[in-house]
């Protein structure tokens, strides 16, 4: 290997350590932004500085880094980068679509009582001290109080007096949002029901976790 190759090969590295320095400092100067411009270039050059340190060492001495990197093209790496970030912000992207969650889990309630006293105490919390909270009179009433003392979604419902059963969780592709006002508040299946243009993508199936039923597949494994 002739000096200027030993040259090379130096300079190739002081490249890898100062792409890394500005790699690091763009990410710093970022402070956790997603899809920052100046951290995907500073990548680019880093990936591409130690693809090159990578090639004139095996070129050299046949010896690998453990850098797995393949080069970058810079002109391609930021038109793809420009395209990502365009669909990510909306601005380059036209094709805008609109998806609905469908979510339903049922209940069993071992203790009518035990669950509207639950649904008591958590409206009195909600209520000034100078006003007396009305009463819960259905099971109904009792959810709906638990789910607005708590964050609004279903984890306001685990309380030991509802025991969760299956439950089941739907994604589809919509044309139109909901609307509403198109449903009277005593209908209950309208809102839920799927358009005949709507494109179901997947559903998930819940199955509520029993560490009681576990235990006790745990207990009998260990008998045999």
């Amino acid at each position: 290997m002739t000096d200027d190759q030993h040259a090379e090969l130096d300079a190739a590295l002081d490249r890898v350590v100062e792409a890394a320095k500005q790699h690091l400092a763009a990410v710093k100067a970022a402070q956790g932004r997603v899809d920052d411009d100046d951290v995907w270039k500073a990548y680019v050059t880093l990936n591409n500085a130690s693809f090159a340190y990578d090639e004139r060492l095996l070129d050299a001495f046949g010896e690998v880094t453990p850098w797995d990197v393949e080069s970058i093209d810079p002109d391609e790496a930021d038109a793809r980068f420009a395209a990502t970030a365009g669909v990510l912000d909306g601005s380059g992207d036209p094709y805008a679509q609109v998806i609905s969650v469908r979510q339903r889990r049922d209940y069993r309630v071992p203790s009518v009582t035990a669950l509207l006293r639950v649904a008591d105490e958590a409206r009195k919390n909600l209520v000034p001290a100078d006003e007396e909270a009305e009463p819960i009179e259905s099971v109904g009433e009792a959810v709906l109080e638990l789910l607005q003392a708590g964050d609004g979604s279903l984890g306001a419902l685990d309380v030991p007096e509802l025991e969760p059963l299956d439950g089941l969780l739907t994604v589809s592709e919509i044309k139109e949002p909901l609307d509403l006002e198109a449903f009277p508040d005593e209908d209950g299946a309208g809102p839920f029901a799927p358009a005949p243009d709507d494109q179901l993508v997947g559903r998930l199936d819940e199955h509520p976790f029993l560490p009681d039923e576990d235990d006790e597949e745990d207990h009998s494994g260990h008998n045999h």
